[in-house]
């Protein structure tokens, strides 16, 4: 299994959108009232993994959407270089990849618990499943870490980036040294959305698995 498909199945995960104005609060000021006022987005990302190591040794540059609605409904689409696809409509996730014409289906449960989804795509209850600290000023923006209190989590910590009250990046740091870095941009807030968009349409002829 490539690094892409292992880093597109363990993210299950990410995407953003928040309020103007608010450039002199914290970041955990700011990312709060992200959360409680940001029931939906759309936007577009890019994304990239980083050996903790070396620096200069990454993954290519993959790019695609995202639209989200909490709790638990999201797609997560990736357009370059491959095309992949996370969907959630609340209750199953669907991982389809178009080259093998192969879906994945599990059930959405607490799959989300204290990952990177949790925070963009889940409930308001963030306190349940992280630990959230200031982070300081980086490259322009204001930093939050959100450490997951579950020990068996897949990442050890979460950073996230916030200008004006928008998430514009996020630092995925795994147990293996390895930092997925994700850059957000194109945010639309709230814009109307209806749980039918979220409904997943199996492909064709696809190979499917339940897991």
């Amino acid at each position: 299994m490539s690094i892409m498909k292992l880093t597109l199945g363990s993210l299950l995960f990410a995407g953003a959108l928040a309020i103007g104005g608010g450039a002199q609060a914290s970041a955990l000021d700011q990312f709060k009232t992200f959360v409680a006022t940001t029931k939906a987005a759309r936007g577009e990302f890019t994304q990239q993994q980083v050996k903790k190591s070396d620096a200069s040794k990454t993954t290519p540059l993959s790019s695609g959407t995202f639209i989200f609605a909490r709790p638990g409904k999201f797609i997560w689409t990736y357009a370059k270089p491959y095309e992949q696809l996370l969907q959630a409509d609340g209750e199953q996730l669907y991982i389809y990849d178009k080259d093998l014409n192969q879906v994945t289906v599990k059930k959405l449960g607490n799959a989300l618990g204290s990952s990177p989804a949790a925070i963009l795509f889940g409930s308001n209850d963030l306190d349940k499943n992280f630990t959230l600290s200031e982070a300081g000023t980086r490259n322009g923006l204001e930093w939050l870490n959100a450490t997951p209190k579950a020990k068996d989590s897949t990442f050890e910590q979460i950073s996230i980036g916030l200008r004006n009250g928008t998430p514009e990046a996020m630092e995925l740091q795994d147990a293996f040294g390895q930092t997925s870095v994700l850059l957000f941009k194109r945010f639309e807030k709230n814009p109307p959305l209806t749980a039918q968009q979220f409904k997943f349409v199996m492909p064709k002829g696809a190979d499917i698995f339940q897991n």
